[in-house]
Parts: structure tokens; C-alpha cells; sequence
């Protein structure tokens, strides 16, 4: 176990996801089947969605801490060094066999397709949790894995937390509604892009389909819209949609992540729901402009003026 937390009562965010070393291939276009398209750059770098969330609110001065598993070989060592260097309070699990890997194209246009090996996140166990550590942060932001054991020991901890956010991701293709109800039932916040809610609730109405969300306990709903924005709502009865700001779009990896990231930014410094969209929208601007989910991030976030 890699830990150097010193104050437990000190992290604001600590996250709990897939740790992957990602691959970027910059390509023209995607290839169909059985066809043969150039590479045009490659990018490699450590990722997995809710690390890159507390990269980025690392990056903004927010005392953050992660939680999860790497393996015993390069690329567990180069994530390790990567939150060290952004001053991430690590409680990681270094086991033996290899690291998650995530293989990702991106075309000319900035869209990209992935493809996720789990690696050793998939032997993840409760027993390998600080649970001091995760009961004592502000926020827990946890994100998906690919296995159902690990879904299982989210929701178990998604019990003892004081307040939960929670990106599903791959999980809103993999499962169904009833799987995820246990954990957007304990959420503050659930973070999901249109696609993935569509594919959740079964239509693409994301008004109407943040409501089911919070009819199951969310206490605010965020759909990211692409260059439409976000859509955001509340359980009090709060909505807004909140338009994107302009960005050239170069790669379109973690800008849900980095959204998520400024959103919980403006809870953390008690801004309204709107600003926080607003914050959220910004961070995902900074993010698009560069090559992999992390590089664009900035360190700090002020938002212009309407």
C-alpha cells in the first residue's frame, strides 16, 4: 500500500475509480471494419475518469486524496508519480500483475473511441480501504469500474459517506437503472453526458430524465451537452442550461471529468448551482483545447464576466 496521508480531516475530495495508463492515437478517422487508417501522433499518460477529476481539483488548490489499485510495473509507478507531483494524497494498492490500460482514437474532429483493459482495478477489495479516509472527506467523487464486484464494494461504501458524487460512465451501457439505483439514491451529485443518460432511462429527453434521477434521491443532476453545454437541476426544483464556452476542439477525452471537477470546485467555494455549471463548462473548455484528458487543465479558474 502506497499512503502518505497525514490528516484525514483535511481532504476536501478524495476519488475512487479505475486507475488506467491511457494511449492516445491521433488518427484522421476512425477506421471501419477491415480497413487500414494512418496514426498521426500518439499520446501516452496516466488517466481513469475520477483521477482525472482530482487532478484537476488538485490543480485548483483542493486538498484531494484517491483512492484504488495499480500494478507492479511502469505504468503503475508513472500514475503514482503523477499524483505525487500533483500533490494527491495516495491510500493505492500496488498488486502484483499489471496496471489498467485504456487505448483510445481520436479523429479530426476531437471525437474519440476507447477501449479499457481493467488490469488489476478489478481486484480491488474493501479491505484495501482507509476507511477513516473516505468517511472523513467532504466529497467522495467516485467513478466507474469495469467489474461488478467493484460496483458492489462502491455501493456498500456509498453507505458510510457524508457526501457522495458519482460519474457512471461505462456503467450506464453495462448496467441497467435498478444496478445503479443504490448509489444515485445516496448522491449529491451525478455527473452523466446525454448518450450516457439516454442510454440509462431509455430516451433522450435529459430533462426529463435528470427528474427520474432525482425522483431516486440525486440531490443535483448534471448532463453535459457537448458545444450545447450542460443541463443542470436540483431536487429543490432548481434548472438551468447553461451554455458551453467557445474552445477550438482538439480531443474531446475528460471533458466530462474536467466538467465534473469545476462543478464540484463551485460547491466547494459555496458558489450557486448556476456558477458551479458555469465553473464546470470552463474547466471542459481548458480540457478540449489539448491532446489526453489532463494536459489542458488549468491552475486557476475564474470565470468571465456575462
Amino acid at each position: 500500500m502506497h499512503s502518505e496521508l497525514v490528516d484525514h480531516v483535511s481532504i476536501d475530495v478524495v476519488g475512487m475509480g479505475a486507475l488506467n495508463y491511457d494511449v492516445l492515437y491521433v488518427v484522421e478517422r476512425i477506421a471501419r471494419a477491415g480497413e487500414e487508417v494512418g496514426i498521426m501522433d500518439m499520446v501516452k499518460a496516466p488517466g481513469g475518469s475520477a483521477a482525472n477529476t482530482i487532478v484537476a481539483l488538485a490543480r485548483l488548490g483542493i486538498k484531494t486524496g484517491f483512492i484504488g489499485a495499480v500494478g507492479n510495473d511502469n505504468e503503475g509507478r508513472i500514475i503514482l508519480d503523477a499524483f505525487h507531483h500533483e500533490g494527491v494524497e495516495t491510500c493505492i494498492k500496488m498488486m502484483d500483475g499489471c496496471t489498467g490500460a485504456a487505448i483510445g482514437f481520436v479523429d479530426s474532429r476531437g471525437e474519440r473511441t476507447l477501449y479499457i483493459y481493467p488490469g488489476v482495478n478489478s481486484r480491488l477489495d474493501i479491505s484495501d480501504i482507509d476507511m477513516e479516509l473516505v468517511t472523513g472527506a467532504r466529497f467522495v467523487h467516485m467513478s466507474s469500474f469495469v467489474d461488478r464486484k467493484q460496483l458492489d464494494l462502491q455501493c456498500e461504501l456509498a453507505m458510510h459517506l457524508k457526501k457522495l458524487s458519482f460519474s457512471p460512465g461505462m456503467l450506464c451501457t453495462r448496467y441497467r437503472l435498478k444496478d445503479l439505483r443504490a448509489l444515485i439514491a445516496r448522491s449529491e451529485v451525478v455527473f452523466l453526458n446525454a448518450g450516457e443518460l439516454k442510454s440509462l432511462i431509455g430516451h433522450d429527453n435529459y430533462e426529463h430524465g435528470a427528474a427520474e434521477l432525482l425522483d431516486i434521491g440525486a440531490s443535483i443532476v448534471c448532463v453535459t451537452l457537448g458545444e450545447r453545454g450542460c443541463y443542470v437541476a436540483t431536487r429543490e426544483g432548481e434548472s438551468y442550461q447553461v451554455d458551453a464556452y467557445p474552445a477550438r476542439v482538439v480531443d474531446t477525452t475528460g471533458a466530462g471529468d474536467a466538467f465534473a471537477a469545476g462543478f464540484l470546485y463551485g460547491l466547494l467555494r459555496h458558489k450557486s448551482i448556476y456558477d458551479s455549471a458555469r465553473a464546470g463548462n470552463l474547466m471542459a473548455s481548458y480540457c478540449i483545447r489539448e491532446y489526453g484528458s489532463r494536459k489542458g487543465l488549468p491552475r486557476t479558474l475564474e470565470l468571465p464576466p456575462e
